[in-house]
């Protein structure tokens, strides 16, 4: 630990870091010009700025560093053309593609203030976001997103992304000169106050003069989920952002195994309204030279990971659990195929965890490498080199798992108001289980009080709520003193919320969020985390949520996999009902999945075990309001949903 930690003091030190977000692109475009910046595939939007480059329907086509670079600063020159100046606020509404990296750099470039809003975001949402930053411009997507926008009272400036569709014209219309900017159909409709990033971008002058940017100065205004009350603005600045970079380069440069550099490609699909992505799969990405390509949606992940064959990806774990579930399905449609796949399940973990692997284990795992590893690193382009786990806990049985297979996933930690890694897994020395040591220049110690007796007697060092101090720390929420006066300590130290358990060689394994601790009627705490990571790996339930505060016992709500009872009833020669909330009433799927139940409980303290479940038929997502746009549950939403079957439950 103390060599790595000289040798990521010596790469910290030799990064950027006095300089602004813009810069850090604008240094990689001088060192690596030619090289592929971003790849974008064909007929997936309608858009309206000219210069990215025209791919085929389904296929990518990349352009080079000096390319992305040009067109930034032309946009940058193009927004201050249409008032945008130093300070100002500017909202970004729309889904992970290159106009929100382009809009994003330029933006920056300008001195404004980039605001961040979720494509799923409710018009009441998008109100108090626009309103409480005070933004002046918002660019929304396309026309769908635009009227979102319209119907708040913000009396800004809306851009589009997309191409506007023209508006209908009558006869005498039709007569006059169609290269007539004032009658032209697809020019922007003044008094709609909505134009397009293409006239935006036809603005701006080619060789634009632009201002000078203070790195500390607020670069982007990110608010929290609202999962635990209101949502707050998290102002960063360049600096924060810029050394949140430099610490995680430092990490990699101090590995022989690789890291992120200009050979990288990158597959972006996580929302970059959110700081996960933006940091490490954007800033990072571009200040490293690396190529970044955008998925076309979640949806078509698959197909996109054969067409970029990415060699890194940052991703929450509700993803990992999706591949794997989908790589499970499409590996046992037989008996003998789903043996197979579970034999070569436990070999994979038995590997990993074995501190030298046998003759006889290497030779099972060879084979199962033949049979089952390389078809699901094939699924995932064949050419991953490490993958990288943030935004919540990744169970630590499926990281073994996907390790075991030749997947390295790196698991990390962090806030949004710390930029947001505060510590992360090394490529050469991952440790299962934890989220890594902290990253260079950053402090981290525990507040004991938050964590429960048994926490603190099963620690490995010490357990209590985590503090944090860094330059990727947050100054202060937007206009919200006393909530930032109570988020630090008085030695200035942030307080996270999450319960951790810091090992003595400087790992750091999660145990909690501090406010989602169950407190049973028996005065025993109970970290529902770890129970509901638990279920990821089971062919029978594809989500679980742990309940049990103010009450006697742990119970769970427990989503079904309808795939894989299926799967089973087939083998079996069962016939299920076909609604799925007939399903979830079968007593043989209700016997199936307690089997699950119980082998998950083997694991736990007699208190945490989950003595009573339900079944409900609805997966938690976003579109149902359940999810958020990370993939985190909103407990208080699925509490309430399902409040009729937990009395029933604690009834009972």
């Amino acid at each position: 630990m103390t060599d790595r930690r000289a040798l990521e003091r010596d790469a910290y030190e030799d990064e950027p870091t006095d300089t602004t977000l813009y810069g850090l692109l604008a240094n990689a475009a001088d060192e690596f010009p030619d090289r592929p910046a971003a790849g974008i595939k064909g007929g997936v939007y309608d858009r309206s700025l000219d210069p990215l480059p025209g791919p085929a329907d389904g296929e990518y086509a990349d352009f080079s560093y000096r390319e992305f670079h040009g067109v930034v600063r032309r946009l940058a020159a193009g927004f201050r053309d249409l008032g945008v100046r130093p300070g100002d606020r500017v909202a970004v509404f729309a889904h992970t593609r290159v106009e929100w990296a382009l809009c994003d750099f330029a933006l920056l470039a300008a001195g404004a203030t980039v605001v961040t809003i979720y494509p799923s975001s409710s018009t009441k949402q998008v109100a108090h976001l626009l309103s409480d930053s005070g933004a002046t411009v918002a660019v929304a997507e396309n026309d769908a997103l635009a009227d979102r926008v319209a119907d708040t009272d913000f009396d800004g400036t809306t851009v589009t992304m997309d191409a506007r569709p023209a508006p209908e014209r009558d006869a005498a219309d039709a007569e006059t000169d169609p290269t007539d900017t004032e009658t032209d159909p697809t020019a922007p409709t003044p008094a709609s106050g909505v134009r397009t990033l293409g006239d935006v971008y036809d603005r701006g002058e080619r060789d634009p003069d632009l201002p000078g940017v203070n790195p500390r100065s607020v670069a982007t205004i990110i608010y929290t989920s609202g999962t635990t009350g209101r949502p707050k603005g998290v102002e960063l600045t360049h600096r924060n952002i810029v050394a949140n970079v430099a610490q995680c380069r430092a990490r990699f440069a101090a590995s022989d195994e690789g890291g992120v550099d200009e050979t990288s490609v990158q597959l972006s699909f996580l929302p970059l309204s959110h700081v996960f992505e933006r940091t490490a799969g954007h800033f990072l990405m571009f200040a490293s030279g690396a190529h970044v390509c955008y998925a076309e949606s979640a949806d078509t992940l698959r197909e996109d990971f054969g067409l970029v064959n990415p060699t890194t990806v940052t991703s929450v774990p509700r993803v990992y659990e999706k591949l794997y579930d989908t790589a499970r399905k499409q590996a046992t449609d037989s008996d003998v195929r789903q043996r197979i796949f579970d034999w070569a399940v436990d070999v994979a973990r038995a590997y990993f965890y074995a501190d030298a692997p046998g003759l006889a284990l290497r030779a099972k795992h060879a084979v199962a490498d033949r049979l089952v590893y390389a078809k699901i690193r094939d699924a995932i382009g064949g050419n991953l080199e490490f993958a990288i786990s943030g935004g919540g806990s990744l169970d630590p049985d499926l990281a073994a798992l996907y390790h075991g297979m030749g997947v390295s996933i790196l698991e990390g930690y962090g806030l949004t108001e710390t930029s947001p890694v505060l510590a992360v897994n090394p490529i050469d020395d991952p440790q299962v289980g934890t989220v890594g040591p902290a990253v260079v220049d950053t402090e981290l110690k525990v507040d004991p009080a938050a964590a429960t007796e048994e926490q603190r007697v099963d620690a490995d060092g010490e357990a209590g709520e985590l503090l944090a101090r860094g330059p990727q720390v947050f100054a202060g929420y937007r206009g919200l003193p006393e909530e930032t006066e109570l988020a630090f300590t008085s030695e200035g130290f942030f307080r996270t919320g999450d319960v951790v358990d810091i090992h003595p060689d400087g790992y750091v394994e999660f145990l909690e969020r501090a406010k989602q601790l169950l407190k049973l009627s028996t005065g025993k705490m109970v970290p529902p985390g770890p129970i509901e990571d638990a279920f990821s790996t089971s062919n029978l339930v594809e989500q679980a949520l742990v309940i049990g505060d103010g009450h006697k016992f742990v119970a769970a709500l427990l989503v079904p996999s309808y795939d894989g009872l299926q799967r089973r009833a087939d083998r079996e020669g069962v016939d299920l009902p076909e609604a799925p909330a007939d399903v979830c009433r079968d007593d043989t799927v209700r016997a199936w999945i307690a089997d699950d139940v119980d082998t998950v409980n083997e694991d736990f303290e007699r208190f945490e075990r989950i003595k009573k479940f339900t079944l409900v038929p609805e997966e938690f997502t976003e579109a149902n309001g359940l999810l958020t746009p990370t993939m985190k549950k909103k407990r208080r939403e699925i509490l309430a949903k399902y409040g009729d079957e937990i009395d029933a439950i604690y009834d009972a």
